[in-house]
């Protein structure tokens, strides 16, 4: 089964936002920007913008008929800045014209005055001043500073993280038509069209059920379309309101990296403590997450960095803290992994730094404290582990030891090249955090014809999660899969939806549709019985366009059954509803088990570095990995290797840089590098973990989205192994691991 979406992908008939038909007098919206990052905005004049041809309208904060808001977590992110500038980028004022281009002339007309305040890029600095988004939250188990006066070997030291720009193909953007008796249907490349509803209906003033929104599909999202669409659709919105025309706004590349937050950058401090076997006795941490000028979704991405402070491994003794910095950079938001890999990160750092120290491997330290079942997390939730399967199963199949040998040997011999391997195991727990958040519905619709549609919340954006929803429904009905159709995400056919997000879409969305399946199935089966005179529906299937009883066919076919099922005025519709069971979290305590199940995962990674230049090619990814029962291998393996590509790329050279004015200045294609053909790894080896452990995965087949990505971080200590081979320098935990950063450390003790 291949994605059902991939001949209208090569055939460039697969619709998104900017090919949505123009209505006849839509309109086109421009953003003018804040040029600077901090201060109070004294005026803003846009008496020449308002005059330049073509345009309708200029819009200003005063301008809005609801509320300049579209904070969702904590109230502090206007829609058009009023009375201060947060971020360079941050919308200011709206020019509305009758063409793209014109808007965007008209755009460069506005200048705003304003007063400079200070600028405070770097977390640390703003929790040194107290300039927090949310209080700080904590991980505790046992007790950390009595296990480090017992430990024989305790090391401190420091990781840093940066960001990553998402670099989805669509750009952000949105398209808003009035309807009647004053709604509004709203078109929005969002993860989240429930986010985008609320966030429209607050700064317009309308209800919900005036307000539909619908996403066909994306062009990528990785987690920058969750929140940060609010802001797009929240424009187009107010301007389709005040002008009662369709408005229109889709980025540019520039427009969109320097407007929107990226992956948030982190700041640690750790301090590891191990006994005289390797075994990891205390972990203490400290996150300072830049979390930019507004909150955006930076308290539950920090939440997630504290559930995953300890990876695959178990601690018995855990302190982990993590801040929320306020700083004056554009918002930071969801990306892949959520906060997830910059705990994972500094936790591999914190390994890598005892096994140098020690003069041991570090997957010597890794294998020996890999969780096991029952161990617990620092959060309370008990593992049901296959870190060490999974671990066992790779080592049989790669031999790390092996790895680790033709490298060393290599290295021996090889003047200017030098070879790193290493190992990295990853544990990512499935389900969102916020136990609310944590359900979906389903609905389904059987024709007369025999075809089926089927709504649900799930935004494609190249994941595959319609395929995995399309096979639920053609599964439970026996059907080909071309009978089946998923229609757009809809606010107004499915509502109060929770965003396609945590790797969790397939599983929410695809039971909810098995649940409402299910039930026609169930009343169709109820028909099939009379037809065929059986004495009940115990042994009667629907397969292959019939009903089977047992292994026989019946000879009545799909389409008969439906249209007797019609005729005898059964419902073929079903709205279904399905909550994660199980799960729950209490912040009071920090305590309670968030999380379905888990993905567990070991890769090893191998790199070769040229020391002259400071380049480096990756040689090979080879994992073993938990799908659990796959459902859709390809779409799985598609996911698995986008995902080590990813990051890789953010590991080794998507470098985000701000000056100290809060200028970006990777904001083009040409200053922010992203992996190309040539980038990626030579070769790329996933086995699927043998295992007979269920979970409450759709139909067994684990979630796949974010796991794999945190793969990529054992390419940046590959890398440093490599380096290390070459010379006795100890390099920084400071990722991204350009070539630029490789070649300084590579001569870190040459005199100059």
């Amino acid at each position: 089964m291949q994605n059902i979406d991939s001949k209208l992908h090569v055939r460039g008939e697969s619709v998104y936002l900017d090919d949505i038909p123009v209505i006849q007098g839509t309109l086109y919206a421009c953003v003018f920007d804040s040029p600077v990052a901090h201060g109070k905005l004294k005026n803003v004049v846009t008496d020449k913008a308002e005059k330049c041809e073509g345009v309708v309208r200029v819009i200003t904060a005063k301008d809005l008929l609801g509320e300049n808001q579209i904070g969702g977590i904590v109230q502090d992110e206007p829609l058009l800045a009023d009375g201060e500038v947060h971020f360079q980028g941050q919308p200011i004022a709206v020019v509305i014209a009758t063409s793209e281009e014109l808007a965007r002339k008209a755009a460069r007309e506005i200048h705003a005055a304003i007063e400079p305040l200070p600028i405070v890029t770097d977390p640390r600095v703003a929790a040194a001043n107290g300039d927090l988004i949310v209080p700080p939250k904590q991980f505790v188990l046992g007790d950390a500073a009595a296990a480090f006066a017992e430990c024989e070997h305790v090391f401190e030291g420091r990781a840093d993280i940066n960001g990553q720009e998402h670099i989805y193909i669509e750009p952000q953007g949105a398209y808003a038509v009035p309807t009647e008796n004053g709604g509004l249907r709203v078109y929005s490349s969002t993860q989240g069209p429930t986010a985008v509803q609320r966030a429209v209906c607050r700064v317009t003033g309308l209800q919900m059920h005036q307000v539909e929104v619908d996403v066909q599909r994306l062009g990528g999202g990785f987690g920058g379309k969750e929140d940060q669409a609010n802001a797009w659709a929240g424009i187009c919105a107010v301007a389709a309101q005040l002008i009662k025309r369709p408005v229109k706004y889709a980025l540019h590349r520039m427009e969109d990296m320097r407007m929107t937050g990226k992956r948030h950058p982190y700041s640690a401090d750790y301090k590891i403590g191990l006994d005289g076997d390797l075994k990891i006795q205390a972990y203490e941490v400290t996150f300072y997450q830049n979390a930019g000028a507004a909150c955006d979704l930076s308290p539950p991405v920090l939440e997630r960095t504290l559930f995953h402070c300890t990876n695959s491994y178990f601690v018995p003794n855990v302190k982990a803290t993590a801040y929320c910095c306020r700083t004056n950079l554009p918002p930071n938001t969801a990306f892949r992994g959520f906060g997830g890999p910059q705990g994972m990160f500094v936790i591999e750092s914190a390994i890598a730094h005892a096994a140098e120290k020690l003069h041991v491997k570090a997957f010597e330290i890794q294998r020996k404290n890999l969780i096991g079942n029952d161990d617990e997390f620092p959060y309370g939730q008990k593992a049901e582990s296959e870190a060490i399967t999974t671990w066992t199963q790779a080592n049989a199949a790669y031999d790390f030891g092996r790895l680790q040998a033709e490298a060393h040997e290599f290295n021996g011999w090889s003047k200017y090249l030098r070879k790193g391997v290493a190992v990295m195991p990853v544990c990512f727990g499935i389900s969102f955090t916020k136990t609310p958040m944590n359900h979906a519905r389903s609905l389904v619709h059987v024709y007369t014809d025999g075809s089926v549609a089927v709504s649900t919340g799930a935004v494609e954006m190249g994941q595959g999660v319609n395929t995995k929803i399309a096979q639920v429904a053609a599964k439970v009905f026996g059907l080909p899969i071309e009978y089946v159709k998923i229609l757009p995400a809809n606010t107004l056919r499915i509502a109060n939806t929770s965003p396609t997000a945590a790797s969790a879409a397939a599983d929410l969305n695809g039971k909810a549709t098995q649940t409402a399946c299910e039930a026609i199935r169930g009343r169709l089966l109820k028909v099939a019985k009379e037809l065929i005179e059986a004495k009940s529906t115990a042994g009667l299937s629907l397969r292959d366009r019939s009903v089977y009883r047992k292994t026989e066919n019946t000879n009545l076919d799909w389409h008969s059954l439906v249209m007797e099922a019609h005729l005898q005025r059964v419902s073929l519709s079903e709205h279904s509803h399905y909550a994660t069971p199980g799960i729950d979290f209490d912040w009071e305590t920090a305590k309670g088990h968030p999380f379905a199940y888990h993905v567990y995962g070991t890769a090893v990674v191998g790199v070769t570095v040229d020391c002259l230049r400071g380049r480096y090619e990756v040689d090979y990814v080879k994992c073993c990995h938990d799908f659990g029962t796959s459902m859709n291998t390809a779409v799985d393996h598609g996911q698995i290797e986008g995902g080590i590509v990813q990051g890789l790329g953010w590991m080794t050279m998507e470098e985000v840089v701000y000056d100290d004015e809060g200028k970006l200045r990777s904001n083009a294609l040409s200053t922010y590098k992203v992996p190309d053909i040539y980038s990626v790894p030579k070769e790329i080896t996933i086995l699927p973990l043998e295992t007979k452990n269920k979970s409450l995965a759709l139909f067994n087949s684990k979630a796949v989205g974010e796991p794999p990505l945190m793969y990529g971080i054992g390419a940046y200590f590959a890398i440093r192994n490599a380096v290390k081979a070459f010379t006795d320098c100890s390099p920084e935990f400071d990722c991204p691991f350009t070539p630029e950063k490789v070649l300084m450390n590579l001569y870190a003790n040459d005199p100059i």
